[in-house]
């Protein structure tokens, strides 16, 4: 799994094109302020390994990347552009759900972007380091 991790003064998408008809239509965008977004490639490999401790890990890592730049706002977006491996959108898709009850569950406001789009997107990130951080687990 590769995440970007983008902290936003403002944060905002457009669904254009829905490319896995199997997940819910999405007409309308959505904006927040003061998040953190991250950027989430889940990769084939992750499939084979033990679900809970990868997903615990993932959430470890949002939540202190989420602490470093003082928010509890965090948003979920699939971005499948950060290696040549895929996981399953199945797969993908879970972990999502699962990452945002255990975030939701610890007190964080978690959001996703619709599952299964390609999104014109509108990101406002200030000019410091900590503002962008990429972890590969």
């Amino acid at each position: 799994m590769k995440i970007l991790m983008i902290y936003s003064d403002k944060f905002a998408y457009t669904p254009k094109i829905k490319n896995l008809e199997e997940y819910e239509t999405v007409n309308e965008g959505n904006q927040y302020t003061d998040c953190l977004v991250a950027f989430i490639h889940a990769e084939e490999q992750d499939e084979k390994e033990e679900f809970n401790a990868f997903e615990k890990k993932m959430v470890k890592n949002l939540k202190w990347a989420a602490g470093k730049n003082n928010t509890n706002r965090i948003i979920l977006h699939s971005f499948a552009h950060l290696s040549d491996s895929k996981a399953s959108p199945e797969f993908t898709k879970n972990i999502f759900d699962k990452a945002q009850e255990r975030l939701e569950n610890a007190n964080y406001q978690v959001f996703q972007t619709p599952f299964g789009y390609f999104l014109d997107l509108n990101l406002n990130a200030p000019g410091y380091s900590l503002a962008r951080i990429f972890k590969s687990l």
